[in-house]
């Protein structure tokens, strides 16, 4: 059985021990180690190989935001890990704010136990714990926020005309079921075009991939 290693990340020491309980009764999840905030974090993760970093948005010193902004934006020997966001705050901003920062999931901290393990899982094997509408609404929100970066329209220059006909349905918050249907395709067809898309383009996940969309100009808001 493969372990998940996780990184806890919250300025409470109390939802710390709180959570490493829950995530300790897990045969297949083992927490690797704790910070209080974003800096402390960083300066755990150089030493620290982890899978998922379990990570709260507000906190001194540096907040969640920051710290997974600064995390997925390099390389570390071992990987990148994902970043599964936490929060008591239920706002779209936060939500926005951590999922351009490039984390995988966002979820509250009233979650039950068995939702949260189940999101560490789902995000240690790659997917996103985002349903595909929400992120397509929370980035119709703020498209105005979300500023091109040099080289994005390129990198799509990379896909094929069918991967990039794929990546406009996943910006539009399709799921790989919907986006079948509509090609008139089988959905192992359709995973596997997500695959080779998040490959091309060197992301993480299909959130990743549809914020690209957006910053590339391939989807607009209300499209």
């Amino acid at each position: 059985m493969d372990v998940i290693r996780v990184v806890i990340v919250d300025d409470q020491s109390l939802v710390r021990a709180g959570f490493r309980m829950v995530l300790a009764s897990q045969p297949d999840i083992e927490v690797v180690g704790e910070a209080g905030d974003g800096v402390e974090a960083l300066r755990l993760l150089t030493g620290v190989r982890a899978d998922v970093v379990v990570m709260d948005i507000r906190m001194p010193v540096m907040d969640g935001v920051e710290a997974t902004r600064r995390l997925c934006g390099g390389e570390r020997d071992g990987g990148t890990p994902r970043v599964l966001v936490l929060t008591t705050f239920d706002t779209d901003a936060d939500a926005f704010a951590a999922l351009q920062a490039g984390a995988s999931g966002f979820l509250l901290k009233n979650v039950p136990p068995e939702d949260l393990l189940s999101a560490i899982r789902v995000v240690a094997g790659g997917e996103a714990v985002v349903a595909p509408r929400i992120t397509r609404r929370l980035l119709d929100r703020f498209a105005g926020q979300l500023a091109p970066r040099p080289g994005d329209a390129g990198r799509l220059a990379q896909l094929t005309d069918r991967e990039r006909e794929v990546l406009l349905l996943v910006a539009q918050g399709m799921s790989n079921v919907e986006i079948a249907e509509r090609l008139y395709v089988a959905e192992t067809t359709v995973k596997t075009h997500v695959g080779r898309i998040l490959t091309k383009l060197g992301l993480r996940d299909r959130v990743q991939a549809v914020v690209l969309a957006y910053e590339a100009g391939l989807v607009r808001p209300g499209q």
